[in-house]
C-alpha cells in the first residue's frame, strides 16, 4: 500500500513540476519477497498471542459438539417421520 502511495506522490510531483521524463520502474521481486516474509512473521507473531485450550478443553468442545448433533439429528429425524405421514393422509399418497 505505501509502495501505490509513494507511486501516486511521485505521478503528483512530477506532473506539479512539467517533468517530462518517466520515472524508472522498481523491481517488483524483492517488493513481494519482502510481503510474504513480513506476512510470514506477523502471522508467527499473531499464533504466539493465541490463548490455545488445554487437551481437557478440547474434549469436552468436542462432546458437547456431538451431544448437540445427535439431539438435533434425532428432532428432524421424529420431525421428518411425522410430517411423512400427516402429508401422506392429506395428499392421499
Amino acid at each position: 500500500m505505501a509502495e501505490i502511495r509513494s507511486g501516486r506522490r511521485d505521478a503528483r510531483r512530477q506532473a506539479r513540476a512539467g517533468a517530462a521524463r518517466p520515472q524508472p520502474q522498481r523491481a517488483q521481486a524483492p517488493v513481494e519477497e519482502r510481503k510474504r516474509s513480513n506476512f510470514v512473521a506477523e502471522s508467527w507473531a499473531e499464533l504466539k498471542k493465541v490463548e490455545w485450550p488445554s487437551q481437557n478443553q478440547v474434549i469436552q468442545g468436542t462432546v458437547v459438539v456431538l451431544i448437540a448433533c445427535i439431539v438435533v439429528g434425532a428432532y428432524l429425524y421424529l420431525n421428518d417421520t411425522v410430517w411423512k405421514h400427516v402429508v401422506s393422509k392429506v395428499l392421499g399418497y
